[in-house]
């Protein structure tokens, strides 16, 4: 779509060249959904593309994803044998349903950025204990998880001119087993529901997605009974918090939550 309310448009090659933040700027990134729409209120576009912020760096602490880094990047990635968690990396690609193009433009920094509850990188993020890199106007760094950065649909922790920098994930998680349970309505529509546990020794982790307005993870010490989980799910995810859109009513959502819950603590048992 085009964006007749641009007057200017920015493309830096360092964090030095981009300029003060004023009312109406809008970073771009991979663009699907900033041109997806009409968007009123912005005069000026930032374009990221000439930052470098599009790598995926194996480090000794664990993997470093760039913001720009595109969903079909990070899809063809493959991870090093011992991650076992890193066919996880591709389930959460592939909860994007997007078509090729899609994936070659939607980046994983703007599909957190946009913190829709279906954002499967969010999930992704939130799952394996993700951190946000935030670089603030003053050239500084500031971090927080990935679970604290989203804070409802659309809503996220960046202050005016800060941009996500890139999401670190910890080893520690990358080594853990993982489960994955997601479903949608319709064939190609979104998800509304997207569960991830993960076991670590006794440790038994699950992260709720796309069923709520922002990520929640529950942590357990040792693998929960059915009506301990089922406790847990009641007492930290309010009927509230469930989302309400045409991709899943919260009911629906809140049940099959609390199934696939059921389902993936079976799994882990076994």
């Amino acid at each position: 779509m085009d964006l007749n309310t641009i007057e200017s448009l920015i493309v830096p090659a360092g964090l030095a060249e981009i300029p003060p933040h004023r009312p109406g700027d809008a970073f771009l990134g991979g663009g699907t959904w900033l041109f997806s729409e009409p968007q009123l209120g912005i005069t000026r576009l930032i374009d990221l593309a000439r930052l470098g912020w599009g790598t995926l760096d194996v480090t000794p602490a664990g993997l470093e994803i760039g913001a720009t880094c595109t969903i079909a990047r990070l899809a063809a990635f493959e991870p090093p044998a011992e991650w076992v968690a890193g066919p996880l990396l591709l389930q959460c690609c592939r909860a994007l349903l997007g078509s090729f193009k899609i994936w070659n433009m939607a980046t994983v920094g703007g599909n957190i950025c946009m913190a829709l509850p279906a954002g499967p990188m969010t999930s992704l993020g939130t799952a394996l204990e993700g951190e946000c890199v935030i670089v603030t106007p003053a050239g500084d760094e500031r971090r927080m998880p990935v679970e604290q950065f989203v804070l409802g649909p659309q809503q996220n922790a960046l202050r005016p001119g800060e941009l996500l920098r890139r999401i670190d994930i910890p080893l520690v998680a990358l080594r853990r087993r993982t489960a994955f349970r997601q479903m949608s309505l319709s064939p190609n529509g979104r998800s509304g529901v997207l569960l991830i546990g993960t076991l670590e020794g006794q440790e038994f982790t699950l992260t709720v997605t796309a069923s709520t307005r922002h990520p929640v993870r529950l942590i357990f010490d040792a693998i929960p009974d059915a009506a301990a989980l089922a406790e847990t799910l009641a007492a930290r995810i309010p009927e509230d918090l469930y989302y309400d859109d045409v991709h899943g009513r919260p009911a629906w959502r809140r049940r099959m939550t609390a199934a696939f819950a059921e389902d993936i603590r079976r799994e882990f048992c076994a």
